[in-house]
């Protein structure tokens, strides 16, 4: 699988450096289930995706909804067993530990940008 670092272009801030991508069925179907952890740095890039959810979840996430060009345009946090909101404009959505989304000063609004690392 693809590992990507991303970058809150807008706020010169670091938002995870072991991101992997899941742009296939497969891997966007298996998610995060399974997981019991992710560790600072880590997380999940869901493209193309609209909507998320924590069925059968172990772990509570930060949600970060992207649009075409990478813009978030909603984040929301995301409990085991609980449907985030679907949001039409939405490209991608990438899965964060808590917290990081404040540590990294991330907003609605601001540009992240994806390197393979």
């Amino acid at each position: 699988m693809v590992e990507l670092t991303v970058t809150n272009i807008s706020k010169d801030t670091c938002v995870g450096t072991k991101i992997r991508l899941a742009n296939s069925f497969w891997s966007r179907l298996r998610g995060l289930l399974g997981v019991k952890n992710l560790a600072r740095g880590e997380g999940l890039l869901l493209s193309p995706c609209q909507m998320v959810h924590g069925l059968g979840m172990r772990l509570s996430i930060e949600a970060v909804y992207l649009d075409g060009d990478g813009r978030v345009i909603g984040i929301y946090k995301l409990k085991p067993g609980c449907l985030g909101p679907f949001l039409r404009r939405a490209a991608q959505v990438l899965e964060l530990p808590l917290g990081t989304v404040s540590d990294s000063a991330t907003e609605i609004g601001d540009l992240l940008q994806s390197t393979r690392t």
